[in-house]
């Protein structure tokens, strides 16, 4: 990750209060040993036809990629464990609106580091669940309770 500045980190961190997201969500991934992913992001959206670029953005952390969608948006996007650490020890102390998920987020990459059994997982499903109150996730419906059946059901967990 580039250096920030204090006025770059500022703005970073507005932007994403304003126009961006953190989450993590859970994915069906039977590569994976307890059967499903963890998948955290930061996303910055803005219309692809907006004088304000992600290109800037992503020109000024020198991480991430950017991705157009076909509805018309344009996402900026950090979505490796090291890059969105990073990322928010820069501009944690800047947010205002997003500062509870900024917290919970790096709260939740330093357990999935540490996971060694199915309870451990679980626990950390349920930290992933809290995002469904502090953010708009209608379309979530992978919650730790449908991955403990997962896991009662292929033998890592008795009921």
């Amino acid at each position: 990750m580039n250096k920030l500045s204090k006025s770059q980190s500022s703005y970073l961190a507005g932007f994403l209060d304003a126009d961006g997201s953190i989450y993590v969500k859970l994915t069906k991934n039977s590569t994976y040993k307890y059967r499903y992913q963890v998948s955290p992001n930061i996303v910055f959206y803005q219309s692809q036809s907006s004088k304000v670029s992600l290109k800037e953005l992503h020109k000024i952390t020198g991480i991430g990629y950017l991705r157009k969608r076909n509805d018309g948006i344009e996402e900026y996007i950090i979505g490796d464990i090291k890059s969105i650490r990073d990322f928010l020890n820069k501009i944690e102390k800047f947010l205002i609106f997003k500062r509870k998920q900024a917290k919970l987020i790096i709260e939740i990459l330093n357990l999935k580091e540490k996971i060694r059994s199915p309870q451990e997982f679980l626990e950390l499903c349920r930290l992933v669940d809290q995002f469904k109150l502090l953010n708009y996730s209608k379309k979530r419906t992978i919650l730790m309770d449908v991955i403990k059946q997962t896991l009662i059901k292929e033998g890592f967990m008795t009921p």
